[in-house]
């Protein structure tokens, strides 16, 4: 379910239509025209970042990979080892275990309280991702590199919640700012 489609460029609508896609890479920038003459969506201070970190400790990682090849098995793998409760999301290995963690096949499924969203899907599906982060609770939406969607980064923040595009926290982790976190 979309509020928004994706036009070809080639399409005289898409160029007048206020809302737009740019492709990068593999993954698609989903945003309107007055947000993207608004700056950066990664433009976060490292204060922010790193009071986020600290306040979280319950993550689910939607998009989850049993794959040890994948970003997002790594990136798992770093915040379980920073004392992070990690729960992975993939309706394909829902009930199985990646690194050690019971996988659920969404985040209406997840029966702790869910602090933040790591999203590990397309621009695309980060709305449906952000709309389901809102029933359930959870206090961020952190959208990994190259996930830019500026419609779900509105929709939580209407919703009280705070958004991070474009970032990875493993990266983050690694940065001369943080100092570990205080349990």
């Amino acid at each position: 379910r979309s509020l928004f489609r994706i036009r070809r460029k080639t399409n005289l609508a898409w160029r007048q239509s206020s809302r737009r896609s740019y492709k990068r890479g593999q993954r698609r920038i989903i945003m309107d025209e007055q947000s993207s003459q608004n700056g950066a969506a990664d433009a976060y201070s490292d204060e922010y970042l790193k009071q986020i970190l600290m306040d979280v400790n319950v993550i689910a990682l939607v998009g989850a990979s049993p794959r040890s090849d994948r970003d997002s098995y790594r990136v798992m793998q770093v915040l379980l080892e920073h004392g992070y409760t990690v729960i992975p999301v993939n309706p394909r290995e829902a009930g199985n275990q990646i690194l050690g963690q019971r996988c659920y096949a969404d985040l209406a499924s997840i029966e702790p309280a869910v602090d933040m969203v790591d999203i590990f899907r397309s621009s695309e599906a980060a709305f449906g991702v952000t709309e389901e982060a809102i029933a359930i609770g959870a206090k961020v939406v952190w959208m990994q590199l190259e996930i830019i969607n500026h419609q779900a980064a509105a929709l939580a923040a209407a919703a009280g919640i705070k958004v991070v595009m474009n970032r990875c926290p493993k990266i983050e982790l690694e940065n001369p700012y943080w100092t570990g976190r205080v349990d």
